[in-house]
């Protein structure tokens, strides 16, 4: 019988089925994707870093570091910096970042290079391997000769990759790899440089949980670090675990979307068939036969269609590492695991049974009267059962949250976030409801006052459809809107008011002679700043290594391990205002040394006004007070900085200088570089403008990846507003029928359901938008911290666009009624 009746509703319920083919194919492409990703981690947790563990410091090991290097025994080592490096072939000079290295490293992984010899000849011959995207834009091949500092190496060879190299750090700052007994000859290590030493180890024997528990500790008290390849492992997963949970949320509301759709589907499916019910029970059906009969069609669409989307998601997840390959520093071998396809088959049986019984409960309460009722209510049925299956719907939702999420707190937030949008959703629909009931406007024409009726008669699909119309145009704006705060929060300025040059490592007795380089090219000088590296000896009169050990305390061990590069001045810039205590210009002789911190200090170092803190400038202890607390736009393109002291105080302290400057065009910038790196090799010059570029590069790609992934839930939710508006067309058949009968034009019943559909669609779309602004301003005020200026596409193209689209299927689902004589009609419908 299930089979007789299905295949008879086949064509109604393959929206059904769409609904949740999109949804299972989104989260098994994701789960199976995300298994792969974790699965490559672990496999090339090695290859990663190219060795069993590192340990690294950002300054030269001090004795004790150095006694722990020797007595591992480190296999290979090397120091990395960012500097200029300059090409005599053709003049140009560029950003990279040198890496001096000593030894066979990798030990795991390949270092790949053109010549392949290169890898393993280039500290014999004492030349230098270029990053392969800086040899060709500047046009240098094998042969040619590179600049860094005062020596010029000859290249011997292409680098394509190496472990540990990061390819979108590697866009802003290409790799050169060069002996390690070159550095010092280069000259380009002085006071103020970053630089970063790491000693690689091959101990493929040593037990690593109990080397990072036993040195870890140890090294931080240093101001070193132990990074074993299983840690490394870790660190890069839980870096790749937002990218993750955001794939996962978009699934998830695919996956929601869906349901929904499943839901309307069934509810508008089962009402037809309730005259039917009542008829298998006068010939003597049970309850139990007339309620196993749909259920059996629902289950068997819901394996199809579980099967279908699983098929699908396998062939999605081949499209993931191509999409996201510019984010993940290891290839991705796709592999199929049997959870997230075992998962995807029950998902489509199980949510299609469990968002189905709210309506298939409707055919265990019906009577066989109904049959020679005229009623359109629908069986009001069991409330205890009702209670039992929204409760079971509501566990469903939440433990494949938490099975999506892995956290409880989110999974709960990210459930009531959902009901709090239905609620909306649901209590707009019936007070819009209540208004047309109260108002209902007596004086409009029929047509008019019809398509109102419409909106709340029995059978009316008025909340089903704002549900639709409304989610899907919440998802799209605000997919929207939060892309406008993350592209606003990054945007550059390129003003003449704003620096787009940086100079750094600039050395005392360098300072003028830069100066006067820069207003030689006809450039002013916008910022002359000295900075003066310390680190945190005590706070509020406890000892840095105290602290370290103390396991109850809640200061933020990167403020203890920290080198701070601070400033002196005696004003605010644009970035900055003081949110707590009083701003001190200047300190005379003999006064107590107040400073200035940024907030985000003050709260990851646990300290406030007035609280004594001890620093160590470079062997030199400082005592000092917090004097004020600064808010500091981080994101603004400034030298910002966490600590600020007035003058009177560090003048004397070995420094370093930062210089800034405009630069109109790419020209003169070449040409201000190229001139600089020849007289200051040491001097490192930051372009602003290419970094711009290249971060512009990654959020367009970032873009493109939110946009394909919520591809998914937006065309799952115009399947379902198409499923949800489709479905009402076999009531709306028998209306139009009657009205053509009762002596109705066509013209007129076009009317009245044209502007039925117009309601729903322009209140359905107005209420998602007004919901995303709702959210987007929430993200932008407790997340970005950023203004929210709302784009104009949704209300220009969502808002009509959705109405139009309602309207399109509204107006064809009376199509046949308007084409055939009404008999014909009655007699197929009847």
């Amino acid at each position: 019988m299930a089979w007789r009746d299905g295949r008879a509703s086949i064509s109604r319920l393959f929206l059904f089925m769409a609904s949740i083919i999109l949804g299972i194919a989104a989260v098994v492409s994701i789960q199976l994707f995300s298994e792969n990703v974790k699965q490559n981690i672990e496999r090339q947790s090695k290859v990663l870093i190219g060795a069993d563990f590192i340990i690294d410091s950002r300054q030269l090991p001090n004795d004790k570091v150095k006694a722990i290097i020797d007595s591992l025994g480190a296999d290979a080592y090397e120091v990395s910096f960012p500097s200029m490096a300059a090409f005599p072939k053709n003049g140009a000079a560029k950003l990279v970042q040198v890496r001096g290295m000593e030894g066979n490293f990798p030990f795991y992984g390949t270092l790949e290079t053109e010549p392949v010899t290169a890898a393993a000849a280039y500290q014999q011959k004492g030349g230098a391997v270029v990053d392969a995207t800086l040899m060709l834009q500047y046009d240098i091949k094998p042969g040619d000769s590179i600049k860094l500092g005062v020596v010029t190496l000859p290249i011997t060879g292409t680098l394509n990759s190496m472990p540990g190299s990061s390819g979108i750090g590697a866009t802003v700052a290409p790799t050169v790899l060069i002996p390690f007994r070159f550095i010092e000859q280069t000259e380009l290590l002085q006071l103020g440089s970053r630089k970063r030493y790491q000693y690689f180890f091959e101990a493929p024997e040593v037990d690593l949980v109990e080397l990072e528990n036993t040195l870890d500790p140890i090294l931080d008290a240093e101001n070193a670090d132990l990074d074993t390849h299983t840690s490394t492992s870790r660190q890069i997963g839980r870096g790749y675990a937002n990218l993750g949970k955001f794939l996962n949320l978009a699934a998830f509301i695919a996956l929601l979307l869906g349901c929904i759709g499943i839901a309307s589907s069934v509810h508008i499916y089962i009402k037809e068939k309730l005259i039917d019910v009542a008829v298998l029970k006068c010939l003597g059906a049970s309850r139990k036969q007339t309620f196993l009969i749909y259920l059996i069609q629902i289950a068997v669409m819901g394996l199809i269609g579980g099967i279908l989307g699983t098929m699908a998601g396998v062939g999605l997840q081949q499209a993931l590492p191509f999409l996201l390959e510019d984010f993940l520093p290891f290839d991705v071998q796709v592999s199929i695991s049997l959870q997230p396809i075992m998962m995807g088959l029950l998902l489509g049986v199980f949510m299609s049974v469990l968002f189905t019984l709210p309506p298939l409960l409707g055919t265990w309460f019906v009577s066989p009267l109904e049959v020679l009722r005229v009623s359109e209510e629908q069986p009001a049925g069991s409330r205890k059962m009702r209670i039992l299956t929204f409760g079971a719907i509501l566990i469903f939702i939440l433990l494949f949250s938490f099975w999506i999420f892995k956290d409880l707190l989110f999974a709960l937030a990210f459930v009531v976030g959902i009901f709090v949008t239905f609620a909306i959703l649901a209590g707009i629909s019936a007070l819009f409801i209540k208004a047309i009931k109260s108002y209902f406007p007596t004086a409009w024409g029929f047509t008019a006052r019809t398509s109102l009726l419409n909106l709340f008669r029995p059978n009316n699909q008025t909340t089903v459809l704002i549900f639709a119309i409304g989610l899907g145009t919440f998802l799209i704006s605000t997919l929207y809107f939060t892309k406008d705060i993350l592209l606003s929060k990054t945007a550059l300025d390129n003003g003449k008011e704003n620096a787009n040059i940086i100079l750094v490592d600039v050395q005392p007795e360098q300072r003028e002679e830069v100066v006067a380089s820069v207003s030689q090219a006809g450039l002013n000088i916008m910022d002359n700043l000295s900075i003066v590296t310390m680190r945190m000896h005590s706070i509020k009169g406890k000892m840095a290594n105290e602290i370290r050990k103390d396991t109850s305390s809640t200061i933020n061990d990167w403020v203890l391990n920290h080198e701070f590069r601070t400033t002196f001045r005696d004003s605010l810039i644009a970035s900055e205002t003081v949110i707590e205590g009083n701003w001190l210009e200047e300190i005379q002789p003999g006064e107590k040394v107040q400073i200035s911190i940024s907030e985000s200090l003050a709260e990851n170092a646990k300290i406030g006004i007035g609280d004594p803190v001890v620093f160590n400038v470079q062997g030199v202890l400082m005592e000092a007070t917090v004097g004020s607390i600064r808010k500091v736009d981080w994101t603004r393109l400034q030298l910002n900085f966490m600590i600020v002291f007035p003058k009177g105080v560090l003048e004397q302290a070995p420094q370093f200088h930062v210089l800034t400057t405009y630069v109109p065009d790419n020209a003169r910038s070449a040409a201000l570089q190229q001139e600089l790196v020849r007289k200051f090799p040491n001097v490192t010059v930051f372009d602003l403008r290419q970094i711009y570029t290249v971060i512009e590069d990654i959020l367009e790609k970032i873009s493109w990846v939110i946009n394909f992934m919520a591809f998914f839930s937006i065309l799952t939710g115009l399947i379902v507003l198409i499923g949800s508006v489709r479905t009402s067309k076999y009531h709306r058949i028998k209306e139009s029928v009657l009205l053509r009968t009762l002596g109705a034009k066509s013209k007129q019943i076009l009317h009245i359901t044209a502007l039925e559909y117009l309601f729903l669609g322009i209140l359905g779309s107005s209420a998602g938008i007004f919901l995303s602004l709702l959210s987007s301003q929430l993200l932008a005020t407790l997340l970005f911290e950023e203004p929210f200026v709302p784009s104009g596409i949704p209300f220009l193209l969502f808002l009509p666009g959705i109405v139009i689209l309602v309207l399109i299927i509204g107006l064809s689902n009376i199509k046949s009624v308007l084409q055939s004589p009404p008999l014909a009609i009655l007699r197929k419908v009847g």
